[in-house]
């Protein structure tokens, strides 16, 4: 999952920036991870940096958690695993970007909270569930002056920040799941897309590490002893493993190969 933090007064700016750079590079239509080729790589690379420049400029804070198939759920009821998808974006929403943390003057202002979510791959009553368990969470959000006040969902093919966010974590999920080694079963060799794409995924990579240095992919991302980072840091990843769950060391990529 990837979601992405901005003010109301920049969305206008950003959105126009990145619209821009994709008429310049003749980008016609929606820009994602799997549209990514050799003869369209250099191009996607400047719209990615384009990004990564907002980003640390503390115009965009980017979230991003993921799950390990080797942490297995125990003592799920049908309920809750029928509700899987749903119960995890909600903790994302709700956690990810320490939103308990944003009003830094609560005595003198309201903030108020609006989410854009991109068409949910759930049912109707899923999403009406998640919905409602987010406007409840108004209720904590309250004694610092804080309000969710809008979930709508948009889609991505008409939203350009959307797009750019579906290139980092499309990059994410490559590296995490060794997509960039696998090779054609007749030649032996990777393929120009594959190599593109680890190529895209490098730039990116880099991009993170000048916003965090050390970064790890593959970990969550320290607060560095300070709960509020979970809110101020630019740039963020969380593996997410639920209290309920064993490790089946089986399911890794060491266990498989035994």
């Amino acid at each position: 999952m990837v979601g992405a933090l901005i003010n109301l007064s920049d969305i206008n700016l950003i959105e126009n920036a990145l619209n821009n750079r994709k008429e310049e590079l003749n980008l016609n239509g929606e820009i994602k991870w799997t549209k990514v080729t050799d003869n369209y790589l250099d191009k996607y690379i400047e719209m990615i940096n384009l990004f990564f420049e907002l980003i640390k400029s503390g115009k965009i804070k980017v979230r991003i958690m993921f799950a390990q198939n080797a942490f297995v759920s125990d003592g799920l009821t049908k309920k809750q695993t029928d509700n899987e998808y749903s119960i995890l974006y909600y903790y994302f929403l709700k956690d990810s970007f320490g939103l308990r943390f944003c009003n830094d003057t609560p005595f003198k202002n309201k903030v108020n909270i609006s989410f854009y979510l991109d068409d949910l791959p759930c049912s109707e009553e899923q999403k009406n569930g998640l919905k409602n368990s987010m406007f409840r969470y108004n209720y904590e959000l309250q004694q610092s002056n804080i309000e969710i006040t809008e979930i709508v969902e948009i889609d991505s093919k008409k939203h350009v920040i959307q797009q750019c966010m579906d290139i980092i974590l499309g990059s994410m999920n490559f590296k995490l799941n060794d997509f960039d080694k696998i090779k054609d079963e007749t030649t032996g060799k990777r393929s120009k897309r594959t190599i593109a794409k680890e190529k895209l995924y490098k730039v990116i990579n880099k991009n993170i590490r000048d916003i965090r240095r050390g970064f790890n992919v593959g970990v969550s991302t320290s607060n560095d002893g300070d709960v509020t980072n979970i809110w101020k840091q630019l740039y963020r990843h969380w593996n997410f493993i639920s209290k309920y769950s064993h490790f089946d060391r089986t399911l890794t990529k060491k266990g498989k190969n035994k």
